[in-house]
Formats: C-alpha cells, structure tokens, sequence
C-alpha cells in the first residue's frame, strides 16, 4: 500500500522509517510516535475513508465537512486503495501541516484537479470552492458564490486565458496572493478566513 515497503502493515521497517525521514520533515523519533498513534486509531495499519471523514469532520463542527474530505482522502490516499496507510498518512500531514507553501500547492493542485487531466477546469474549482464553504459554514452567502469566486480566481490566474489552470498558473497565482493562497490551501485560520 502506498510507500510502505513492509508487508506487515501494523510495523514499521528501516526502510519505512528512512523512507519518511527522507520524505518528510519528522525524525525516527516523531515517526514513531505518530506510527504508535495512528495504530490506535487504526488498528489494522490502514485508515478507512469512513474514518477519515468522522475525525476530519471534528475539525469543522459548525460545517458539513463530507464533501470536502472526499477530495482530501482522494488526494491522500495516493494509490487508490480506498484505504490510507501510514506512509500515505504522515506524507500528507506532513504536506498539509508543516511542508514548504509550494509542497502544499501542489498537494492543493492534485485536490482540485478532480479527473488528474494536469489542469484545473472551472467546474473542478467550483466542486471544491462549494465544498470548502460547506466545511467553514460559508454557504448561503448570495454575494460570493462558488461560482463567482471560482469565475475572480481565473480572472487573476489564467494568464493565457485558455479556460483551464495549468501548475504553473495555479502555483505563481497562491504564491503571488496570500488571500488567495489562503483560501484555495483550506488555510481559514488565516486572519480574514474565508471573507
């Protein structure tokens, strides 16, 4: 599954652990512990989607929070098991929590490039937009639809005006536009949220 190199899915090998060393920003010591914590809550080694979207949805109490998740687990579970295991795991928390913003755009261009074609098509951004206003509670605000956010965000990212968002525009336009870059990484700790 995933990175994992072991066959047994509840211990972790040395090449496991050097293979998350390398990979991410924890040391043996951290890996451990997340390993230890992610085999209580899992403890077959494989973190169901069922299960993902009852923890992930804690986080956002105030929203619904399913739809988002999906493409967070489809993004995660990175060899379409159906299932995350805890390579898949640690490699995204890593991604999502502690990497560089550029690792996070990429992992956020993965998410909303929904038919992995390598560019984002208008409908693909309005399906997560709508989805991150339902996690955050944002719904019903007739002045800032999905649509006309998705509609602003094209305005100032698709340079050639092709009607699609390759990478390259995708990335230079978050890292060119805190606001942006905030909203489109789920980020709405951000000073502003999601306003």
């Amino acid at each position: 599954m995933g990175n994992s190199k072991s066959k047994n899915k509840n211990k972790l090998s040395k090449e496991d652990v050097d293979y998350l060393v390398a990979n991410t920003n924890f040391d043996k010591m951290q890996i451990k512990q997340w390993h230890k914590g992610f085999l209580r809550d899992c403890p077959t080694g494989q973190l169901s989607r069922t299960k993902f979207l009852q923890v992930y949805s804690e986080f956002f109490p105030s929203g619904n929070a399913e739809e988002f998740c999906e493409h967070v687990f489809r993004t995660f579970d990175t060899d379409n098991s159906g299932r995350i295991d805890f390579s898949e795991f640690l490699l995204a928390i890593n991604i999502t929590s502690s990497g560089e913003p550029k690792d996070k755009l990429n992992w956020a261009f993965s998410m909303y490039d929904i038919n992995a074609d390598g560019t984002i098509e208008k409908k693909e951004m309005v399906q997560i937009i709508r989805a991150i206003y339902k996690m955050v509670g944002h719904e019903g605000v007739e002045s800032d639809t999905p649509e006309d956010r998705t509609n602003q965000i094209f305005d100032k990212m698709d340079i050639n005006k092709d009607g699609v968002l390759t990478k390259d525009e995708f990335i230079n336009g978050c890292m060119n536009d805190e606001f942006l870059c905030r909203m489109l990484t789920a980020d709405t700790k951000g000073p502003d949220g999601l306003k």
